[in-house]
């Protein structure tokens, strides 16, 4: 089967999504790309000239776009802000909808593409390629297996100090919405569990360049009393960490810590004597499934999956949202002081 697919939005992050496409197989052979939609029809052309996209359809106005390449699948990737529009637009000219996160720029209008895809009997999903990669899937896997013992707490800190430039410099609570929302949607698939509470404190560190929200301190509750903390900047000139955030997962036997690239150590409790116990290491395994460490060609393939098989995939909106809720509680708590009930 091969699916014809519209991309709305031909700015820098599309490129990343025709790249994810061009990476494999099945992606290659399943995918068409028939269209490109964007305000600036001169990016779209210029973007079907770079991946020598041929036979595209180019326009700045998606309804019309979708009806002349009678497409099956909507990809989008605009800015948070016009994510409604796009999504709703794509349901309705009855396509699968896989978009950009965050799913929404608000819990209403998240609600009300969920009503829109169950109305619509289509799929819509979300790119949280982060939960795609090796080192995320095997503290999944370590979690599942019992390694530490029970979960009690997952731990994580992101320093980095990107200077992007364009819309994101200009964005409100921008670690929290545009980067945060990674770690937090990773953290519920690692755990996996609900998040119930948060507690945030957001600030604009001296010496940032965006203009809001560049740093954030969060402490969530979730299901079966786990607690997850998040420390982060954007604005962090130095000893930087990963983009992937650094991690210490805390269980009733012992702990296991990521630095988010390649190193992993675990250990339990050891059998000396004494106020320390001492420590005993033991193994986080590596046999995990290649298919969901590719990133963002990993979220292709789900979707993809889903849409031949009618099976579920992992990031569909009626389950991210529930990360989506995690983001807006923070924001909620930062900007009144107060710890945020989370519900969905």
């Amino acid at each position: 089967m091969t699916l014809n697919a519209v991309l709305c939005g031909c700015g820098a992050m599309a490129k990343g999504w025709l790249r994810a496409i061009a990476s494999h197989p099945d992606l290659q052979s399943s995918i068409r790309i028939c269209g490109l939609v964007d305000l600036n029809e001169k990016v779209a052309q210029a973007l079907a000239d770079e991946f020598a996209l041929q036979d595209v359809v180019i326009g700045s106005d998606l309804e019309d776009v979708l009806t002349k390449t009678k497409a099956d699948v909507v990809f989008d990737v605009v800015i948070p802000d016009a994510r409604f529009g796009v999504v709703a637009t794509g349901l309705a000219a009855g396509c699968h909808v896989l978009s950009e996160k965050p799913m929404a720029p608000s819990l209403e209008e998240a609600k009300t593409l969920l009503e829109l895809a169950e109305s619509a009997g289509k799929i819509h999903a979300i790119v949280q390629n982060r939960r795609y990669i090796r080192g995320i899937r095997r503290l999944h896997r370590a979690v599942q297996d019992g390694v530490i013992g029970e979960l009690t707490a997952i731990h994580c800190d992101f320093f980095l100090a990107p200077h992007f430039g364009g819309f994101r410099e200009e964005m409100q609570n921008v670690l929290l919405l545009d980067m945060a929302i990674h770690t937090f949607d990773a953290a519920r698939f690692v755990a996996d569990q609900n998040p119930l509470a948060v507690y945030c404190v957001e600030r604009n560190p001296a010496g940032s360049w965006y203009a809001h929200g560049a740093s954030a301190n969060a402490i969530f509750e979730l299901s079966n009393d786990v607690v997850f903390t998040y420390r982060g900047s954007w604005c962090a000139e130095g000893e930087r960490t990963s983009w992937e955030s650094t991690w210490r997962l805390v269980g009733s036997k012992g702990m296991i810590l990521w630095d988010g690239e390649d190193g992993f150590s675990a250990n339990v409790a050891g059998s000396d004597e004494g106020l320390l116990r001492g420590t005993s290491a033991v193994n986080v395994s590596e046999n995990v499934s290649e298919e969901q460490t590719e990133g963002h060609a990993s979220v292709l393939l789900s979707f993809l999956r889903a849409i031949e098989n009618g099976t579920v995939p992992e990031t569909v909106s009626s389950d991210n949202i529930k990360s989506l809720a995690m983001v807006m509680g923070a924001i909620e708590s930062a900007r009144t002081g107060q710890r945020v009930p989370i519900e969905i």
